[in-house]
């Protein structure tokens, strides 16, 4: 299994960036995939996650109405449009896989199963 984020990188505030995961080695709409980021000095957060059995799209309130995830199933890959950043935002941002969709959203305790490397995502003042 593998997850290959890419997109990240340095924008100023009010900016917008797209984040990208590639994923392969398990079948992609056998799975939820998920945006979680992790910013210096805190605690890893859940922030969005795209159910492929359903269509069901999650936020967190940090980022609803601004950032919006999709998928393309032909290519396995899902995306996490972030528009409006804020300095707030600034993070490595990672892509993670499991089967359920409630994974991202129970905590540090119960983790997906499946991890990308991270991208890095800062927003400049």
């Amino acid at each position: 299994v593998q997850l290959v984020e890419s997109g990240g990188g340095l924008v100023q505030a009010g900016g917008s960036l797209r984040l990208s995961c590639a994923a392969s080695g398990f079948t992609f709409d056998d799975y939820a995939i998920g945006w979680f980021r992790q910013a210096p000095g805190k605690e890893r957060e859940g922030i969005s996650s795209i159910s492929s059995s359903d269509g069901r799209l999650l936020y967190a309130d940090s980022v609803k109405g601004r950032f919006t995830i999709s998928s393309d199933n032909a290519k396995n890959t899902v995306y996490l449009q972030m528009n409006s950043l804020k300095p707030e935002d600034t993070a490595v941002y990672y892509c993670a896989a499991d089967k359920l969709a409630l994974r991202f959203w129970l905590g540090p305790d119960f983790p997906p199963d499946y991890w990308g490397q991270g991208t890095q995502v800062t927003v400049s003042s």
